[in-house]
């Protein structure tokens, strides 16, 4: 009787443990059965950067981070004392080239031209006078009566006349016609290279406000109200919410499926909901990125492939950043 009760427990325990193993191998089974692969990616936006090309100190800020901006929009505002005295200068110097081609272009005033022709009329008359002394003692000393001592100097004195005279002639006609041709025309030169000049510190003046090139919305500011910016410094960026996009690091042996053209589903946990997009973009990340190394085993490296992807429609409450997972 007790030998067929150990017989009994025996098998009672023996049927447990094949029991216990049956159950331990089928939860391994489905413990261990591998699943579908998960593909993170994260939605993104195109974004452009707002910076002056003048340094200056910033005066105010007219869009605060998060608000929605439309193109030309003012969004700060830089204060560059420094430019604006530049701008002075530039004027000031306009207006003296300016003078001067108006100089070169009216020619001598009135008073000038006036004094020049009485100069000449002065000469004219010295030189009337000259010729009749030489004519007079020219008759003399053809009767013998002059010596030639006499003739040469009153010959020298003509000529002297005559030569005042065209000089003075001279000086009337210059002041009457102005300037000379070349003269107007580098003279109008400097002017207009003074007003490129002006022209020149305007624009700096006017990058002094910074302006929206696009619509958007102010994502982030990077200095604080009264601090100075160099020229080029990154004053915020403006994120293009209508321009964006999800972008997946994927490994090569999940890329069926995502060629170029094809379109998918992803859920967005964040939304809870799936939504459509369309494969426009692919590059490989190089072999940095490497995922998986299979060498070891005799076959080959699994490279990495940025995927980009365009959502088919809009999709409302999708922001930059969000997670976006495929199933593979």
């Amino acid at each position: 009787m007790n030998l067929k009760s150990q017989n009994s427990n025996m098998i009672l325990a023996f049927l447990t443990l094949l029991g216990v193993v049956a159950i331990v191998a089928l939860v391994g089974f489905f413990a261990l059965r591998k699943g579908p692969e998960i593909v993170q990616g994260q939605a993104e936006v195109t974004e452009y950067r707002i910076s002056s090309k003048v340094p200056g100190r910033i005066l105010t800020f007219c869009v605060k981070e998060g608000q929605t901006v439309q193109a030309g929009d003012t969004l700060a505002i830089l204060e560059a004392p420094d430019v604006q005295a530049k701008l002075e200068q530039a004027k000031a110097a306009e207006a003296a080239a300016q003078a001067q081609n108006e100089k070169a272009q009216k020619g001598a005033r009135h008073e000038q031209v006036q004094a020049a022709y009485e100069m000449w009329q002065k000469a004219q008359a010295g030189l009337s006078i000259a010729e009749k002394s030489y004519n007079r003692i020219r008759n003399l000393y053809e009767q013998g009566v002059m010596s030639a001592q006499k003739l040469d100097e009153i010959t020298a004195q003509r000529d002297a006349a005559r030569a005042t005279e065209k000089a003075a002639k001279a000086q009337y006609d210059m002041a009457k016609n102005g300037a000379e041709r070349e003269d107007k025309a580098a003279a109008a030169a400097l002017v207009e290279r003074a007003k490129g000049a002006v022209a020149e510190v305007e624009s700096y003046i006017k990058e002094t406000v910074l302006t929206a090139q696009s619509a958007g919305e102010v994502s982030e500011i990077f200095p604080k109200m009264g601090e100075l910016v160099g020229t080029g410094a990154p004053i915020m960026n403006i994120a293009i919410m209508e321009d964006m996009w999800v972008t997946f690091n994927v490994r090569e042996d999940l890329l069926q499926g995502l060629g170029m053209g094809s379109e998918f589903e992803a859920f967005v946990p964040a939304l809870n909901r799936n939504i459509r997009l369309k494969v426009y973009y692919m590059k490989d990340l190089g072999s940095y990125a490497a995922w998986k190394a299979t060498k070891t085993t005799g076959q080959f490296d699994l490279k990495t492939f940025e995927v980009r992807a365009t959502p088919l429609e809009k999709t409302e409450g999708l922001r930059p950043g969000m997670s976006v997972i495929l199933e593979k």
